[in-house]
Order: C-alpha cells, then sequence, then structure tokens
C-alpha cells in the first residue's frame, strides 16, 4: 500500500498522518501544501461548497497517479487532499473531522468529542493517531514515574503556583519511585527553572537537550503525569504501555477542545484528570484496529 501524505507543516498534524500510515505499515510520501494567498482558504470554503475544484489556490509539486490512499490532517490540507484526490482519482482520508468542508471524503476519522455526525464513511476514534516507538532513552533503575510537561498555547496559560503544587504531591506521594521529566518545545524558561529546582532522578530540559523520552516514559513508567495542554501527547499516553496516565490541568479553564477530550477519554477509562489524588486509569487505545476499517 502507498500513501501520500499532504502536510501543513505542523508537526501534530503531519505526525498523525505518519502515525496513521505506520500502523497499516504503508508506504508514504509527504508532500507539502499551503494555500496561496491567506484568504483562499476562506475561498475555498466556497468552491467545495459549489463543488469547485481547482490547484489556483494552492500550492504543491506535481504529483503521480501511484497511490492508494491521499491521506491529511488539519483544515489548511483539505481542500488540496479532495481536489487532488478527484482529479487523480485516488481515494481520500482525512484524520480530522473537517468542520466547514462538505464531508464527502472517502473516509474521514473524526475524535469522538468533536461529535461528528452518524454517517457511512466516518469513523470515531477516540483520540489522535498515534504511534509509538520507544527509543530507549530513559531506563530506570526501579519503579518509575514520568511527568510530561508542556507550555503555553492559544488556549492555556500555565500557572507556576499550580504546577509547582502538582509537582510537590508527586514528590511527596511517590517518595519511593524514581521519578522522570521531560519539558517541550513549548515549555517557557520560567517552567523550566522549576522543573530544574527539583533535581529530579531523571530529566530533560527541551531548551538544553533536543530529545523525546516520552515513549520511554510510556513504556517503563507505573504511573504518567501529562500536562493537559498537547491532544498529541495525550493521545500518544492512552495508545501504548501500561502506565497509569493522570492529565495535570494547568489552569481553570474548562470550556475548550482539551478539557472536551480529556473528559470523554476519561469517562472511557483511558485516563484520569488529577483532582489532587491519583486513580488506576490505564484502558488504551488500538489505533491499528481503527486504520484497517480503509481497508476491509
Amino acid at each position: 500500500m502507498r500513501l501520500l501524505i499532504l502536510s501543513d507543516k505542523r508537526a501534530g498534524h503531519e505526525n498523525q498522518s505518519i502515525a496513521f500510515a505506520k500502523h497499516l505499515n504503508a508506504e508514504f510520501e509527504i508532500v507539502d501544501v499551503k494555500f496561496s494567498n491567506k484568504t483562499f482558504k476562506l475561498l475555498s470554503y466556497l468552491l467545495d461548497f459549489l463543488h469547485i475544484y481547482t490547484k489556483n489556490i494552492f500550492t504543491c509539486k506535481d504529483i503521480s497517479k501511484n497511490y492508494d490512499f491521499i491521506v491529511s490532517t488539519g483544515s489548511s490540507t483539505y481542500y488540496a487532499n479532495k481536489t487532488l484526490s478527484k482529479k487523480h482519482k485516488i481515494k481520500s482520508i482525512v484524520l480530522m473531522l473537517p468542520k466547514n468542508y462538505r464531508f464527502d471524503f472517502n473516509f474521514i476519522f473524526a475524535q469522538t468529542h468533536d461529535n461528528p455526525p452518524n454517517k457511512n464513511n466516518i469513523i470515531n476514534i477516540p483520540a489522535n493517531f498515534s504511534y509509538i516507538e520507544p527509543k530507549q532513552i530513559y531506563k530506570p533503575l526501579k519503579k518509575s514515574i514520568g511527568i510530561v510537561i508542556g507550555g503555553d498555547n492559544t488556549v492555556f496559560k500555565m500557572k507556576t503556583e499550580t504546577l509547582k503544587n502538582q509537582l510537590d504531591f508527586i514528590k511527596s506521594h511517590f517518595c519511593d519511585y524514581e521519578i522522570a521529566v521531560t519539558s517541550s518545545p513549548r515549555t517557557s524558561k520560567e517552567i523550566e527553572e522549576l522543573i530544574e529546582s527539583y533535581c529530579f532522578d531523571y530529566s530533560v530540559i527541551f531548551s538544553q537537550k533536543k530529545v523525546n523520552p516520552i515513549p520511554d516514559f510510556l513504556q517503563n513508567c507505573e504511573y504518567v503525569f501529562i500536562t493537559i495542554d498537547s491532544t498529541s501527547m495525550i493521545s500518544e499516553a492512552i495508545s501504548y504501555g501500561n502506565s497509569y496516565v493522570e492529565v495535570l490541568p494547568i489552569n481553570e479553564k474548562k470550556d475548550n477542545k482539551f478539557y472536551k477530550m480529556t473528559r470523554s477519554l476519561e469517562d472511557s477509562d483511558f485516563l484520569h484528570i488529577f483532582d489532587n489524588q491519583v486513580s488506576n486509569k490505564n484502558k488504551k487505545v488500538d489505533f491499528l484496529k481503527y486504520a484497517r476499517k480503509v481497508v476491509l
């Protein structure tokens, strides 16, 4: 099987498409797509409504017909996906609900918290596609706890005091455990300084050392704590290993996609939203089962 992945160059989107391909053990090529003008994205909604498809409003390199599927994630790729699919007669797959476009792709994988409509071509999935490959970066010497810390985004601003209280709880509650922590590309300098002040058994400060030990945390740690600001990191945690997953709220905001997703996953026993107590929720998503639905 050969897949063409259309990328908007956002890592969180591109990685979902790559994960989908890897679950199917498929060959894939990644091609960048971009609207030629910022206003053309709005125009694409109208053109799609009118069933008009043209390459004149986006840029990408020429492609061949030697693909089984065109796969993409993210709203900036959906019009191009549909246009190229129709031109080359290749089936189309999108990995999030394509809001503002008609739902006439061949396959749509839609996260449950988006409340997708009941259609034959829509496959509900509990989280974002993820594919975990441990790197053997982190190897604990005894039973261990992993902590994954993100950072500010368009919805959240991480409060240092809130995170400090959470880290204090983890340190005291799991005093007999080895504790490993990693920051991320979005972690602020202030938060990184807070992490360094604890002298954890193992720590990655991403601004100083750009490695990703999260797959190894999921493979080795009894509990993994993850801040709520990243749907990608949460999706990874509920798709691999046996760790109990605790999601750390970082402020009081609850009317957003991050809380909708985590509430939905908590209701299905994939994780627990930390409330100064820990739970034992470690149900895992079998993304291969979902990916195979496009070829059965």
